[in-house]
């Protein structure tokens, strides 16, 4: 018996007991135990003296059946209502129990995967930079309330980097109508009639700011979005990122050193990936309000789905791009990292990173889709800003100068390969 019956059962019973003569309530506790001293005998004259009859509580009989009947329509209605029903577990809480229970393997979900290839491309990064460096980044893991989290690499005021961040971040979330039909614009796949849908996405971020200004800041980013049939299958999927380089003073071996390296990555793929990806990359980072690019370019794609490649072609391609990462700029940093530099260089970077936030914070893509993003984690969106900049009114650098050059080829981008 349930304890909730049970203590219907006690409830009832004491009140029964209270609302009978004594002699039936003694019997009714004998029953059940209850040591109490007898009633007195009824041919014991000495007892009636000592004792005044009991009286009967008025409607006694009626308050024990009243219980009775509760008693009985409780139990018949615990016995007969339907069992609850469970809330289906969530897409995010199925992928956390296939993780414990069997890993990630190449049979998993492209989200597990992707998910476990940006956490392995983060620490090989992290420990190559380190290495340059000399001092350690701060990892802060971090958990979202409907599932997924991250973990934030930043490293601040080092002895080559200013700021770095390299951040994984894994959402799952629900997509509103106004954001489904955007979405729908590039991919017919997602349903025209629903209200809302639920969503995945994995991404790795990563951006460079160097003390010296003759090393360049870059910036990388790769990753998945996936909506979600209500059985856990993809409905629509894409894969989305690059990479791009931003000096302050411009060396053409850096640049083509740079794009050769991310060419051959994506001639693996397609030949005609690299020129195509270029070309966007160079009309997305593209400050409109200054009429000049963020910087020299590099690659940038986005919503590339089944009607490009089939997802696994996708997925190696995306590998290979975040994989050629290291060996494009560890051989640029390391040569500029030590190089001499005055204060009115250090000047012309400060401003070159005013031109950095105007863009990450008025034209990116990427920034406000985080911001705007249910409880999303500030900090690490805005960890692509630089820590240090300036902005000087009316500022031109001098005709001829190493300044002017950036600036010039900021306005008319180069094929460097």
């Amino acid at each position: 018996m349930s304890s909730s019956i049970r203590s219907c059962l006690r409830l009832s019973s004491s009140r029964t007991l209270r609302t009978v003569p004594r002699a039936q309530r003694y019997l009714l506790q004998q029953r059940r135990g209850i040591q109490t001293p007898p009633p007195n005998p009824k041919g014991d004259p000495t007892a009636r003296k000592s004792a005044a009859p009991l009286k009967p509580v008025p409607f006694a009989k009626t308050r024990i059946v009243v219980g009775v009947i509760f008693i009985g329509l409780l139990i018949r209605s615990m016995a007969t209502e339907e069992p609850a029903k469970l809330d289906a577990p969530t897409i995010a809480e199925r992928d956390s129990l296939a993780k414990r229970e069997s890993g990630v393997t190449e049979n998993s979900p492209m989200r597990l995967r992707m998910e476990d290839f940006i956490k392995q491309q983060q620490k090989e990064i992290v420990k190559e930079l380190e290495a340059i460096d000399g001092k350690k980044f701060r990892i802060d893991t971090w958990t979202r309330e409907n599932g997924g989290g991250g973990i934030s690499s930043v490293l601040q005021d080092g002895n080559v980097f200013e700021k770095a961040g390299v951040n994984i971040s894994i959402v799952y979330g629900t997509l509103p109508r106004p954001a489904i039909e955007k979405m729908r614009v590039n991919h017919k796949a997602i349903d025209a009639d629903i209200q809302s849908l639920d969503f995945f996405a994995a991404g790795l971020s990563m951006v460079l700011h160097p003390v010296n200004p003759m090393a360049p800041t870059v910036h990388l980013n790769y990753r998945y979005f996936e909506t979600e049939n209500p059985d856990g299958t993809a409905n629509a999927w894409w894969f989305g990122g690059g990479t791009d380089l931003t000096p302050s003073y411009l060396f053409d071996e850096d640049a083509i050193h740079f794009h050769k390296t991310i060419k051959e990555a994506c001639d693996k793929h397609d030949k005609d990936y690299f020129p195509r990806f270029k070309a966007w990359c160079d009309k997305y980072f593209y400050n409109k309000h200054r009429n000049e690019s963020r910087g020299i370019g590099g690659i940038f794609f986005d919503d590339l789905d089944e009607h490009e490649k089939d997802q696994e072609n996708t997925f190696a391609f995306a590998q290979s791009c975040l994989k050629a990462f290291l060996p494009s700029y560890i051989p640029i940093i390391n040569k500029r990292k030590d190089m001499p530099y005055t204060e009115k260089e250090k000047e012309w970077q400060q401003i070159r990173r005013g031109r950095y936030v105007e863009f990450n914070l008025v034209h990116d893509r990427g920034t406000a889709f985080g911001l705007n993003t249910p409880s999303a984690r500030v900090e690490s969106i805005l960890m692509s800003l630089p820590l240090t900049a300036s902005w000087r009114y009316m500022y031109e650098p001098e005709k001829g100068s190493r300044e002017q050059r950036l600036v010039d080829v900021l306005r008319e981008p180069k094929e460097w390969v």
